[in-house]
């Protein structure tokens, strides 16, 4: 697998893990929010495979979790094989998706690679493609809530709160998929990279925190385990 880019500890990423973040260039979307965009039209790092092998051994029994990331992972045509090789050396395995791929998620939960999911859904169905690009399908990313919904796999649904999201926005996003185990909302911060077509996009003003907050009172009516990032 190609990795384009290293966080070698992190506090945040796997829940009550220390983690290691491991980022993959690529991403079949196209959100105009992006904050790896690099990553998606580059240009971007290639780091030595073997280095981070290296890296990861010595660290196994010091580190808890390997998180894999981009990008978007599965689009990656080694990505079962990799995250059992994170598995073998003892880590708990998270991956993050933007849910696009549900037949690749289903791979892996048969593979029994990993012990928790992260998947974005990023809009209401009827606005997906608004945000995240014409290649965007909330059907599939649906499906894969699903999947991780009825595998009993711990996974989280994570949302950034761009300006243009709603409140009724999140309401019906809430309702349109299953009670999940945990439901992120994240603070939106503007990007260091866009594209000059989504300058007036990416510079609207972000919610308050304290709205952010009244978001997820009336999201919990539906989907009760709310959490704030």
């Amino acid at each position: 697998m190609i990795f384009a880019g290293i966080q070698k500890s992190s506090l945040v990423d796997y829940p009550g893990l220390v983690s290691c973040v491991l980022f993959v260039p690529g991403c079949n979307y196209d959100c105009f929010y992006c904050h790896n965009r690099s990553l998606f039209s580059g240009p971007h790092e290639i780091l030595d495979p073997g280095a981070v092998w290296t890296f990861l051994t010595k660290r196994a029994g010091l580190l808890d979790a390997v998180v894999l990331t981009g990008g978007e992972p599965t689009c990656q045509a080694d990505l079962v094989e990799t995250l059992l090789e994170f598995k073998s050396l003892g880590y708990q395995v998270k991956l993050d998706t933007n849910g696009s791929n549900p037949e690749r998620v289903a791979d892996v939960l048969k593979s029994g690679a990993c012990s928790y999911f992260a998947v974005d859904y990023k809009a209401p169905a009827a606005r997906y493609k608004e945000i995240c690009g014409p290649g965007a399908n909330a059907e599939a990313v649906r499906k894969t809530v699903r999947l991780l919904a009825e595998s009993g796999i711990s996974f989280e649904i994570r949302t950034t709160v761009i300006p243009q999201l709603t409140e009724r926005d999140l309401l019906q996003m809430a309702s349109e998929l299953p009670p999940v185990p945990r439901w992120s909302l994240n603070r939106y911060r503007k990007p260091e990279q866009y594209k000059p077509c989504d300058r007036a996009r990416i510079s609207a003003p972000p919610w308050l925190q304290e709205q952010i907050e009244g978001f997820a009172r009336s999201m919990s009516s539906v989907q009760p385990y709310m959490n704030i990032k």
